[in-house]
């Protein structure tokens, strides 16, 4: 059974830290490339980072660059995106997806996806 399992998110303070995690599970999933999204009310939903399945490549949005970090674990199941110095332009629903096309960021090249997870950040 394949499936993206994301956790982490909540309220935070501006210039705060959260920790996002998603967990892959089915076999197929493992080899795959991993990104995480968001998307705000009333906008389009954005990338944000990705990362290889070995954890060797990783890219972000420019808007996070310097403060956020995608990372994965040892098993290569667990995919995390640390988020520093949070801003309130950082208020969004964050997913996490999967796909087997390296560097893609464009969400419609992502087969699988988590259900979001809420990340509000106050001023």
């Amino acid at each position: 059974h394949v499936q993206l399992v994301v956790s982490g998110g909540g309220l935070v303070q501006a210039g705060g830290s959260l920790r996002l995690s998603c967990a892959a599970s089915g076999r197929t999933l493992r080899t795959y490339q991993k990104g995480w999204f968001r998307q705000a009310p009333g906008q389009e939903r954005e990338f944000v980072a990705l990362i290889s399945w070995t954890g060797g490549g990783t890219d972000y949005a420019d808007s996070v660059k310097g403060r956020f970090t995608i990372s994965i674990d040892n098993a290569k199941t667990t995919v995390y995106l640390q988020m520093n110095s949070l801003k309130p332009e950082d208020t969004a629903v964050y997913y996490c997806a999967a796909t087997p096309r390296y560097g893609a960021r464009a969400d419609s090249l992502y087969d699988f996806w988590g259900q979001g997870t809420q990340v509000t950040v106050s001023s």
